[in-house]
């Protein structure tokens, strides 16, 4: 004989983990810091690969201007502000992303909590089941 609320029950696990699975997973194989500490390196490396990048075609777009002038006190002073600019981008940037997956992990904590809810109310289920007799008496 079916029981029809363990059907649910499981139904309900199921598109729970077809739904939030590959994003709760993320819990059972990281601590928080190793996983927020992946994205700001990585956020670091993308960030630093564009800054130098955009710098790149800047200095090829004004060369002329930059080899005309050869005043070096200028070129200091443009060259501090340049390095202020990229240090306090970066910080912003690393901000918004410890930001961004300190959330994304504390959402999959959380259903990762109700998951494991959920599978331990399964869990009773059996155990009731189990524990009956022929004819449905309790042993």
């Amino acid at each position: 004989m079916l029981n029809e609320e363990k059907i649910k029950l499981m139904t309900g696990i199921s598109m729970f983990e077809k739904r939030e699975g590959r994003r709760i997973s993320v819990v059972n194989r990281f601590f928080r810091s190793d996983y927020i500490g992946q994205y700001v390196l990585r956020s670091f490396l993308g960030y630093t690969f564009s800054w130098l990048l955009g710098t790149g075609l800047a200095v090829l777009y004004k060369a002329e201007d930059i080899l005309g002038t050869m005043n070096f006190g200028e070129l200091r002073g443009d060259l501090t502000l340049y390095v202020a600019a990229y240090l306090v981008g970066l910080a912003v940037y690393l901000l918004i992303t410890v930001a961004v997956y300190w959330r994304r992990y504390e959402h999959a904590r959380r259903g990762m909590k109700v998951y494991t809810a959920k599978l331990k109310r399964l869990e009773k289920r059996y155990e009731q089941q189990g524990k009956t007799g022929p004819g449905g008496r309790r042993l």
